[in-house]
């Protein structure tokens, strides 16, 4: 009998790796899972590697042993991609490389496959010319397309919740459920009130994924991988403090900007903010849905999934302290 095809998963404990794991292995696939961190839950038959998968003397040893399929959730800056991905390229059967809905303008609505991207369409020079996530996601894609290798598909998740992955606008689980628990108030950008967006649940995102995987009608192509519900953050907002009790203050973006980052000179934030979440973020999923079988109907509602991974956040996790918002808020009696 023909075994199953071995899979290499990089990044294995993520939002998505989480829930890709599991469903690879209930098929049979042979799977080697590397991660940072140990696993939270671990499955027979999958072999676990802990290591810093981007250590180049590990990274040669992992793709020596050769697999049929690679899932790649390492992020490579724009110095990175002529090293890492013409090696892993070479050591795949399958490559699946994860690049993000972030590589988006906001020129077209909803968001296709050939919408144009930041990098080609941007006016702003600097952000075109930087190491932006936006920008290196995007050089990543032009480094497959460039390459002679047909064993690749670029998949590219709008933001993705799970467990302990929990965002408002910018803001993370910290500063979400967090400060929730805490029973503290949230600072949030005026800006982003009315600007709708996608989140997925990467339960649904890992079903995409393993449908994706060794679809010869996937290779050289490129996916959307997100759910079509979209909502404004407004109403995000509002789910959180339903659902956790999450109160939320509505500032100016400028005041929000210097409660989250403590280098001004760091332009990193500022993107994010106003080249992802206040662009209007409508995701078209047709393309993802028909090459995966599955319909929007079947996807996770927004509302449901905050609350099954809510439920699940440990209560007695530490969480970091965002001095800054405690304190701007106690200043102005909120």
């Amino acid at each position: 009998m023909t075994s199953k095809p071995s899979v290499l998963i990089l990044g294995a404990t993520g939002a998505m790796g989480q829930y890709l794991v599991p469903l690879l292995a209930e098929s049979g696939y042979r799977i080697t899972a590397v991660a940072l961190d140990q696993p939270g839950t671990v499955l027979t038959g999958v072999n676990y590697i802990q290591a810093n998968a981007k250590d180049k003397k590990i990274y040669r040893e992992l793709l020596g042993a050769g697999y049929d399929g690679i899932v790649d959730f390492l992020t490579y800056r724009t110095g990175e991609l002529a090293w890492y991905l013409p090696l892993i390229l070479n050591h795949a059967g399958h490559y699946m490389f994860l690049s993000s809905c972030r590589v988006f303008d906001d020129r077209e609505h909803p968001v296709r496959e050939n919408s144009p991207r930041l990098i080609d369409s941007s006016e702003d020079a600097l952000l075109r010319n930087s190491d932006d996530y936006s920008i290196y996601k995007a050089r990543g894609e032009n480094v497959l397309r460039a390459s002679p290798h047909r064993n690749w598909t670029i998949v590219r998740p709008a933001t993705t919740y799970s467990l302990m992955r929990y965002q408002l606008v910018t803001l993370e689980a910290a500063d979400t459920v967090g400060r929730a628990f805490a029973g503290k108030k949230v600072v949030v950008p005026e800006q982003a009130r009315l600007k709708h967006a996608t989140m997925s649940w990467s339960g649904d995102v890992a079903r995409m994924l393993a449908k994706l995987l060794f679809n010869s009608a996937a290779l050289c192509d490129d996916f959307n991988v997100a759910t079509g519900e979209h909502h404004s953050w407004e109403e995000i907002a509002a789910y959180y403090r339903d659902i956790c009790r999450l109160e939320t203050v509505w500032v100016d973006k400028e005041d929000y900007l210097r409660l989250i980052s403590s280098d001004p000179c760091n332009p990193a934030p500022r993107w994010q903010l106003e080249y992802a979440r206040l662009f209007t973020r409508i995701t078209d999923n047709s393309k993802i849905l028909a090459a995966a079988g599955m319909r929007q109907s079947e996807l996770m509602p927004l509302y449901d999934g905050l609350k099954h991974e809510i439920s699940r956040c440990p209560r007695n996790t530490v969480w970091p302290v965002n001095n800054a918002m405690d304190e701007y808020l106690a200043a102005r009696h909120l």
